[in-house]
């Protein structure tokens, strides 16, 4: 099998409690806009909200199911544990000092593979981490930086995302109780990638996740094309990994799959995009269904709590 690199991350999808606290700290603390406010495909009286940058990139989106009801969740051995936004220096600064204006409470900063790290909890007590770059940047939080995902075992996920996936090991540390493998897209990648790095995080602290709200439900990777995500997943049925076929999520097609340590792994094409049904500049103001539900519209609007931006 040839050597292929994958294309960074797509976006991460996670589980909250009620939606209008989830909207009122996404857009007003974290600075993202709501890019897209449809529902669950599986569960229609469910909204599924999509956050990003203002163009909406791959790279820059984290979604969220809100279920009003949802009990706690919680991190643990074959769950994505964080997710992680790229500052510059500059800006990782104003962002703590702008925190602390606000009263908002933050943990850090720490460092980590020789970077500072802050974390932010949500609404729903997940920690939200601000990792600081080199580079410049803006006001607003404009991509992913990593993942991390915590395993029982490093090495089968790790030989997974270096022999497939094509990342290449760049900085181990083990400090606290835990062990971390600092993985990342060879330099030579497009320019334009973000959410380049996966951190593999190994803890001596026994614990059991559970999927609830404020955990990880998966981490997609991003495919640039159909053609290239169908290319993946002939590599990965190649390497004995159990792919789903491809499924039609509206804004990119995707594939599925639980890498070797448990977590959910899917690859989403970057097309069609969020402009396929609004227009860039109307990104997030109306509520989209896809098409099985558009009969039923009526009453799926009745059920959903109404939100604001």
């Amino acid at each position: 099998m040839d050597k292929k690199r994958m294309n960074g991350l797509h976006h991460v999808t996670a589980i909250s409690g009620p939606p209008q606290a989830n909207v009122d700290f996404f857009t007003k603390i974290m600075d993202q806009r709501l890019v897209k406010k449809t529902v669950n495909f599986d569960d229609p009286g469910t909204y599924h909200l999509y956050y990003g940058n203002h163009t909406a990139d791959p790279g820059t989106i984290l979604t969220f199911f809100p279920f009003a009801d949802a009990g706690p969740g919680r991190a643990g051995p074959g769950m994505a544990s964080a997710y992680a936004y790229a500052l510059g220096q500059k800006d990782f600064d104003d962002w703590m000092g702008r925190m602390a204006l606000d009263g908002l409470d933050f943990d850090g900063p720490e460092e980590r593979f020789g970077q500072r790290v802050v974390k932010i909890a949500d609404p729903d007590g997940a920690k939200v981490e601000l990792v600081e770059v080199d580079g410049t940047g803006g006001p607003m939080l404009d991509g992913f930086h990593s993942v991390t995902l915590q395993l029982d075992d490093l090495g089968p996920t790790q030989r997974l995302l270096t022999d497939v996936f094509g990342y290449e090991e760049v900085g181990h540390e083990s400090k606290a109780g835990e062990e971390r493998l600092r993985l990342a897209v060879p330099g030579d990648m497009r320019e334009d990638l973000r959410g380049t790095v996966v951190d593999l995080m190994r803890s001596d602290t026994p614990s059991i996740g559970r999927q609830g709200a404020g955990s990880i439900h998966h981490v997609a990777f991003r495919a640039l094309n159909d053609e290239d995500q169908l290319d993946w997943r002939e590599r990965l049925l190649s390497v004995g990994m159990q792919v789903t076929p491809v499924i039609d999520r509206q804004y990119f097609n995707a594939i599925y799959f639980r890498e070797p340590g448990g977590v959910l792994f899917e690859i989403a094409t970057d097309p069609p995009g969020f402009t396929r049904d609004e227009e860039l500049a109307h990104l997030g103001e109306d509520l989209k269904l896809p098409a099985q539900y558009e009969a039923s519209r009526a009453r799926i609007e009745q059920i959903l709590p109404p939100i604001t931006v």
